[in-house]
Formats: structure tokens, sequence, C-alpha cells
């Protein structure tokens, strides 16, 4: 079974999975490059909803192009074993070296990302076809602030999300995450 059969498995836990996956169906029949950047249109990236033990606060970063504190993630770049590319992301987005609660993504979702410039480059507006894992790692871990992408690395407390998050279509998605967890 290839990475697209597998990820169309994915058992959708509300309307909006069941949406994105619909949405991940049809870019999958019509864009074979959707694992990397070259597609401009939509592309496959994989986010990381890094938990503590205790499953009281998420690891962010602050997203300079975004200007918000936001979980770790990036573009699949041709790599088709998500997980792997989420675990990479967290250590050199963070510094800190995660495990994986679980084998399999606990979140799909399609985001938009508007028009923005990059390393000097103008990037289109585009979608993220986004596959999300839940991991843990150690919330005494020395952090290190990666800062090509971002200025600040920290642990936010589940309900503080609404104070450090201010992409507000992002709420919804990472709330979805922590009732899942309970």
């Amino acid at each position: 079974m290839n990475w697209q059969e597998k990820l169309l498995q994915y058992q959708p836990v509300n309307e909006q999975e069941e949406r994105d996956l619909a949405s991940f169906r049809y870019a999958f029949t019509h864009f074979p490059d959707v694992l990397t950047r070259q597609n401009p249109i939509a592309h496959m990236t994989v986010s990381a909803f890094v938990v503590n033990q205790a499953r009281t606060h998420v690891l962010m970063v602050y997203h300079n192009i975004y200007q918000s504190w936001a979980w770790t993630g990036g573009h699949a770049d041709g790599e088709s074993d998500f997980l792997a590319v989420a675990l990479r992301e967290v250590q050199e987005e963070t510094g800190v070296e995660a495990k994986p609660v679980q084998q399999e993504p606990i979140s799909i979702e399609q985001l938009t990302v508007l028009g923005h410039v990059k390393k000097g480059q103008y990037v289109s507006e585009h979608l993220h076809m986004n596959v999300t894992y839940l991991v843990e790692a150690d919330d005494q871990a020395a952090l290190v602030v990666c800062e090509e992408e971002n200025s600040d690395v920290a642990w936010i407390p589940f309900d503080e999300l609404s104070t450090y998050c201010k992409e507000e279509h992002m709420l919804p998605i990472y709330n979805k995450i922590i009732a899942q967890m309970k």
C-alpha cells in the first residue's frame, strides 16, 4: 500500500476532517506532485503536536512568518514517511527529541497559507494538506530556537493557547487534538 492509499484510510473524527480528506483525495487524483513544493497550489506538510508527559502543555514555536505561536512542522519535500518528518521537524525547530504517542496521525487538515516573503522570495497563496502526529517530549529538556524560522520556543499550558496563538483558525484544530487525548 502506498502512502496515498494509507492516508486515505484515515478515519475522520469530525466534518472538517471528512471534507479535508475529500480534498486530499481530489488533489492526489489531479496533482502527481503533491509531495513536493513544486506544486504551487497544494502540497503535503506534516506537523507535530508535542505534549509533555503530564499532558498539560504543548511545545510551540513563535513562527516568524505568521507572527504567532504554533506547532512544529514543515513540508514533506518528497518524503512519504510523515511520522519521520514530524519527529525531525520537532528536533530541528526546538532542539528536543520527541517520541510518538501513536504511530498513526491524530489529525488531518487542509490549511490556507497566505502569500508571504520567505528568504527574499515571494511565495504565492497555496494550500497545505497537513498530517499531524501526537508526540511526547521531556518538558525539562533544553530548548533551542531555529532562528531561520522561529524566534522563540516554549511549553504552553493547554488552557492558555488562545492567549498565545494569534491564528484564530488554528485554535479549533489544537482544541480538537486536546479533546481527542482525553
